[in-house]
This record gives structure tokens, C-alpha cells and sequence, in this order.
């Protein structure tokens, strides 16, 4: 787990700078690639955790993030049938898309660098 905690915290910072700078130097529609990059990232490492059950007790900060993205994939699913609700949930995540990354990113680092560093008897889920 620990091997593949600190790989998952340094692909978050590494794809969300990469992205960043990719998106800076662009200056076209390519940023798009960049959340579809940094997601595609994040929605594995997501499932990754959710199988093996890594600090995702009920209650944990994991387990909500989870459940936010699993409403919105359903809201965006949803919208497949109303396109109202699709692009409305398609502008939302323009914006909200970003800080969930960095958000998760740091959910990442806290559980790798200060959550598995502290004593067992401390840890919970």
C-alpha cells in the first residue's frame, strides 16, 4: 500500500502541474486534455482505494469524495437523457473540476504523509 500510495500522491502533483503548464502554454481548447488526463488519474487511483479499502470508512474523507463523484456521474449520466442537466452539469465541473483534483491531491498526501506516519494504535480506517 505504501509503494503505491506515495506513486499515486507524486502522479497527482506531476499531472496537475503538467496540465497546468500545458494549459498555460496552449492557449487553446487542448486544456481540455488535461482534465480528462488528470481525472482519468485520479478516477483509477478512486478505484484503487474503494477495492482495497483504504481509509475509506464510513465517514472518512475519502468516502465522501466518492460518493460527490458518483453523483455527479449520475447527474452527468442523467443528462444524457435531458440536455439541459448535462450542460449544466458539463459547465459546473469546468469550473469545480480543478480544486476536486487539487482537493483529492491533498486528501492523497495527508493519508501518505501524515496519516500512515503516526502510530498504528492512532490510525483508524
Amino acid at each position: 500500500m505504501k509503494k503505491f500510495k506515495t506513486f499515486d500522491v507524486w502522479m497527482n502533483i506531476i499531472l496537475i502541474a503538467a496540465s497546468l503548464i500545458w494549459s498555460f502554454a496552449g492557449r487553446d481548447i487542448a486544456f481540455i486534455y488535461g482534465y480528462f488526463l488528470v481525472g482519468g488519474w485520479q478516477l483509477i487511483s478512486m478505484i484503487v482505494h474503494q477495492n482495497f479499502g483504504w481509509f475509506t470508512g464510513p465517514g472518512s474523507n475519502r468516502s465522501l469524495y466518492h460518493v460527490l463523484v458518483v453523483i455527479i456521474l449520475i447527474l452527468a449520466l442523467a443528462g444524457v437523457l435531458w440536455n439541459g442537466l448535462l450542460y449544466a452539469v458539463m459547465v459546473i465541473m469546468l469550473f469545480a473540476s480543478p480544486f476536486m483534483a487539487i482537493i483529492y491531491a491533498g486528501m492523497c498526501y495527508h493519508e501518505t504523509y501524515v496519516r500512515l506516519k503516526r502510530p498504528l494504535s492512532i490510525l483508524k480506517n
